[in-house]
């Protein structure tokens, strides 16, 4: 019987496919800086702010001057919270909290940006619970996160579903027997994705 539903953020819950994209496409607009500059500089920081490494606080000064220019710190934080949400997908955690399932997320992020987010939209009332790499020190590609996220809403993986966008982060929770739903972020396909819900015992 299955008692949680866990999703992946970035790709899943919003219309990025990944974080460091929803970042470096906001600064950028914002400030005018060329985007392909931005990024490969902030992406030369992101694997030790994924793990808890690094903060963003720590580097922000460092990335400015590798840039050429000064950017508020507040402007990082703005990209946080305006991360494009997927709203139809939001709709399914809803739903299943409404029909009694526990609601987790697993996400490879940075911390300051998901409880950023989770604070801006209000939802640590709708997720049971959250298990962030960069507090973890893993990602998904390692066991601990997920039984991080099993500890937290008091359950065994047999009783979950766990939806990611990315074929790579479904091997260890498939192989720990959790059901695991890949979701392509492109096609978007939540009629779909209700399909195999259902499929797995969860009605949405």
């Amino acid at each position: 019987m299955t008692k949680a539903v866990l999703f992946d953020f970035d790709g899943v819950l919003t219309l990025d496919e990944t974080g460091t994209e929803s970042i470096c496409k906001y600064i950028t607009m914002v400030t005018g800086i060329d985007r392909n500059i931005f990024e490969k500089e902030y992406r030369k920081y992101n694997e030790k702010l994924l793990f808890g490494k690094l903060e963003h606080e720590e580097i922000w000064e460092e990335l400015c001057e590798r840039i050429g220019q000064k950017i508020d710190i507040k402007i990082l934080f703005d990209s946080f919270i305006n991360t494009p949400i997927n709203d139809k997908m939001l709709k399914i955690v809803y739903a299943l909290k409404n029909n009694q399932i526990k609601v987790g997320m697993v996400t490879d992020n940075k911390t300051d940006r998901i409880k950023s987010i989770v604070d801006h939209h209000k939802w640590s009332d709708v997720f049971d619970g959250i298990a962030i790499s960069a507090e973890v020190g893993t990602g998904k590609s390692d066991v601990k996160i997920f039984n991080e996220i099993f500890q937290i809403l008091n359950v065994i993986p047999e009783e979950c579903i766990f939806i990611d966008n990315n074929q790579a982060n479904l091997v260890i929770p498939k192989r720990l027997k959790v059901t695991t739903l890949f979701f392509d972020h492109k096609k978007n396909d939540i009629d779909t994705l209700k399909k195999e819900l259902l499929k797995a015992g969860v009605e949405v």
